[in-house]
């Protein structure tokens, strides 16, 4: 840990927070459309997709099967939290085994 990590950590957690709270405002001026609803709720699986996407590019093997697992985690359980802890686990597991 460098001298600066407390900084930049304080640093994220304002952005993080002015973020959220400028949505929240912004979102009392701005009435509610069905496609306006419909594009908020497919905006954390689109962040998702493009994390997944960047792990299973920059990754190998291991990446690969933990998110194929996630997948099929998620779709057994019905939870994509549980299903992503579950992922990074079967990733660890597989990196450890040497893959």
């Amino acid at each position: 840990m460098t001298d600066s990590f407390p900084i930049l950590l304080l640093v994220m957690a304002a952005a993080a927070y002015f973020c959220r709270a400028a949505g929240f405002t912004l979102m009392r001026l701005v009435p509610v459309t069905p496609r306006l609803e419909a594009a908020l709720r497919a905006t954390p699986l689109a962040v998702m997709a493009g994390i997944a996407a960047l792990a299973l590019q920059q990754g190998g093997l291991a990446e690969a099967l933990a998110l194929a697992a996630v997948v099929a985690l998620t779709r057994v359980i019905g939870s994509d939290v549980a299903a992503a802890l579950i992922g990074v686990a079967v990733a660890a597991v597989l990196r450890w085994a040497g893959l």
